[in-house]
């Protein structure tokens, strides 16, 4: 039986910790196990990106394996032709699928029906990937693994909804700071509370999120598929810009996160972005080897369980 991650509750709180030491040593080059030899990755994005597209590519090839990339007019996901039908035929070609795309509930079906490991790559509800990478990050700059605050300043979109995910496997201190308008999916919020390991608060007030904060992180307001909204977002999320007046009312050595692209000058400040204290870089780079860790977890897991 093969093993999947769509979700960051996927994982167990063990098994994120073993991706962790995963990515950190195949980022020392302490690790050069080659999973993937002989076979080829499907990855199919419905939404562009650099950094997505170009980690998972370079991962897919230090791991042995090849990819062949496939744009939406050449799978049209439930349109042309079912996805049961489309992750059962690319199951006998593959033996990884990687996908990016709009609906969480396509990637569910998706992985449903696929016979070989399936790794969302991003949703419009989550993006379990990106938060593992960030999650590496913080734990390489502050150089402590206990429980420490974050504090989520902008759109409650798919980052947001990902951290609450992992709220509920890793204590957080986790603070959203965002409008009344833009709050990020409810049931998370609740089920984050529920669950009891980590400490969630939403506040529309900048200053009270990122007071003290370890960690603060933001993204563009209007995600792929929302430019439309982007007027009425800058009205809304004005005040959680990320500038060097806020950043003084973090701790003195917070770092900055933010998931990329950027539009400088709008949710975060060129000085900032580009400051002392931003690990955005850094954070970029970790998308290759956490993804390195993810798959080789996978593969190790979907061996155990057949």
């Amino acid at each position: 039986m093969k093993k999947d991650f769509l979700q960051v509750q996927d994982f167990s709180a063990k098994e994120i910790q073993e991706v962790l030491q995963m990515a950190l040593a195949f980022k020392k080059g302490k690790l050069k196990v080659k999973p993937l030899i002989g076979k080829t990755a499907a990855l199919i994005f419905h939404k562009p990106s650099l950094r997505t597209r170009v980690s998972f590519e370079v991962g897919i090839s230090r791991l042995g394996g090849n990819s062949i990339y496939l744009r939406q007019e050449e799978i049209d996901l439930g349109k042309r032709e079912s996805i049961a039908d489309v992750a059962r035929v690319l199951s006998r070609y593959v033996g990884l699928i990687v996908i990016r795309t709009y609906s969480q509930t396509d990637v569910t079906e998706l992985a449903r029906w696929a016979s070989c490991p399936v790794i969302n790559a991003l949703t419009d509800l989550s993006h379990p990937c990106q938060i593992l990478g960030d999650l590496l990050t913080v734990y390489e700059k502050l150089k402590k693994k206990e429980k420490f605050s974050i504090a989520y300043l902008g759109d409650g979109n798919n980052i947001t909804n990902s951290w609450l995910e992992l709220a509920t496997q890793i204590p957080v201190d986790l603070r959203i700071g965002t409008s009344e308008t833009t709050w990020p999916d409810r049931s998370l919020i609740e089920q984050a509370k529920k669950a009891g390991k980590s400490k969630i608060s939403i506040t529309s007030d900048p200053d009270e999120a990122v007071s003290g904060a370890d960690v603060i992180y933001t993204d563009v307001w209007a995600s792929m598929g929302q430019k439309h909204l982007a007027d009425e977002k800058r009205r809304q999320l004005a005040a959680f810009q990320v500038n060097s007046a806020l950043l003084k009312k973090a701790a003195a050595r917070a770092v900055v996160l933010h998931c990329l692209p950027a539009n400088r000058g709008e949710e975060i400040t060129d000085e900032v972005m580009d400051g002392p204290q931003s690990a955005v870089f850094d954070q970029a780079e970790n998308r290759l080897w956490i993804q390195m860790g993810i798959i080789n977890l996978l593969l190790k897991s979907t061996k155990k369980r057949k």
